[in-house]
């Protein structure tokens, strides 16, 4: 791969981590710690939501960030010609 191309795919890759990352942190950080109290008035399958962000939900959005990260490196892989 020419260096350029290169670049530009660790460039996107790094992209593509730092915006799912973001997301993880919002989920699991600022929504099962930070917002808990505010989160915790609504209810979701017979627990606060709160609760729920921090037991359950963030790792539930880890295993989904982890599968689109999967598919957008799968994506990212074929563009640049070094899928498997």
């Amino acid at each position: 791969m020419p260096k350029k191309d290169l670049k530009k795919y660790w460039k996107t890759n790094l992209k593509y981590l730092g915006i799912l990352l973001s997301i993880w942190f919002l989920v699991s950080f600022v929504m099962g710690i930070v917002l808990v109290d505010q989160l915790n008035s609504i209810k979701f399958g017979g627990f606060k939501l709160g609760f729920w962000f921090a037991q359950q939900g963030s790792i539930y959005f880890f295993v989904l960030i982890i599968l689109i990260y999967i598919r957008l490196m799968n994506k990212l892989d074929k563009k640049y010609g070094v899928n498997e």
